[in-house]
């Protein structure tokens, strides 16, 4: 039987804890989502985007080092960590190799890890139907763990566990519900993501346009000496229409010729430079290996000091 690529079953954002004795609670990892494919005969592996990925993880090509079933569709996360925590930037060093020769030292400099979490296939049989409950008991039956295959665990407590990612400064959580089937290409309430963001003031220093209007802002923050360095840039989140048009009045009377920005932004063309003098509060989820922030979002503009957006509040 050939097993084409499906896009998977997605969370929807959590907008409150879920009361139900029914729900547990998982570790979202920061990681690569990965589909792993045997008809009995050959491995492939695959991303929610349906690109294939088999190549780039030669690690889990042996079915049988780590799977007991004669043919299955099992569905989790490739990790790697960067010191003790889980990290995106790590992973993508794997997941971006394309030759068999980088690949090759790549597997030596970057470790990864399948945390499995679900299986749609068993067996010669589907059982997206059967409740998660029933689909974890057959996960249990078939997966072999070791040290680069583990099955992703459940934890009654969400709350404690969500301070626990918080603490550890990891991705977030991911509610699920144990009566729960599998929905293929498509997303519900029954499985709820909450990530752990970050926010802080940062200074803009710079914007680009859209027609007349800036969409997307250049931020930064000032060091212990007073040296302006570049963040990232951001042109979504809670700002309206007006918010935007008013932003670009007060952005006028701030060009200047000169970019302030001790380190220059990846994001340099077309860019308008300005006076470090308008602040926004801006979430985040996390900071990448060149020191921006990753999926960062504007929550409003705020009226503080150019002195509150300093390198200080990364030290909380």
């Amino acid at each position: 039987m050939i097993l084409k690529p499906i896009i998977p079953f997605e969370p929807v954002v959590a907008e409150e804890l879920p009361k139900d004795e029914n729900w547990i609670a998982q570790i979202k990892w920061d990681g690569v989502r990965i589909l792993s494919y045997f008809d009995g005969a050959q491995i492939n592996l695959v991303n929610r985007k349906l690109n294939n990925r088999t190549l780039q993880y030669p690690e889990f090509h042996v079915h049988d080092r780590f799977c007991k079933a004669s043919s299955f569709i099992l569905d989790g996360e490739i990790i790697a960590f960067n010191d003790k925590t889980p990290s995106f930037h790590e992973v993508m060093k794997r997941d971006s190799l394309r030759s068999k020769k980088t690949i090759e030292i790549g597997m030596n400099q970057t470790k990864v890890t399948y945390m499995i979490f679900d299986i749609l296939f068993c067996n010669g049989e589907w059982v997206v139907d059967k409740m998660l409950h029933e689909r974890q008991k057959i996960l249990e039956s078939i997966i072999i763990p070791q040290d680069d295959v583990q099955i992703v665990q459940n934890f009654a407590d969400p709350e404690a566990l969500y301070k626990l990612m918080d603490q550890y400064q990891m991705e977030g959580i991911i509610y699920k519900n144990l009566m729960s089937t599998y929905l293929i290409n498509g997303k519900d309430r029954r499985w709820q993501k909450r990530k752990v963001y970050h926010d802080l003031f940062a200074a803009v220093g710079g914007f680009t346009l859209r027609g007349n209007i800036v969409n997307s802002l250049l931020l930064g923050l000032l060091d212990e000496r007073n040296n302006f360095f570049y963040i990232g840039h951001a042109g979504t989140g809670k700002l309206t229409n007006q918010d935007w048009r008013e932003i670009t009045q007060r952005l006028e009377s701030l060009i200047t010729n000169t970019k302030l920005f001790i380190n220059t932004p990846e994001r340099s063309k077309d860019v308008v430079w300005v006076i470090p003098q308008m602040a926004v509060k801006v979430q985040f989820l996390e900071w990448t290996a060149g020191g921006t922030m990753r999926q960062p979002s504007i929550q409003a503009i705020v009226d503080v000091p150019l002195s509150q957006c300093s390198s200080h509040q990364l030290k909380g």
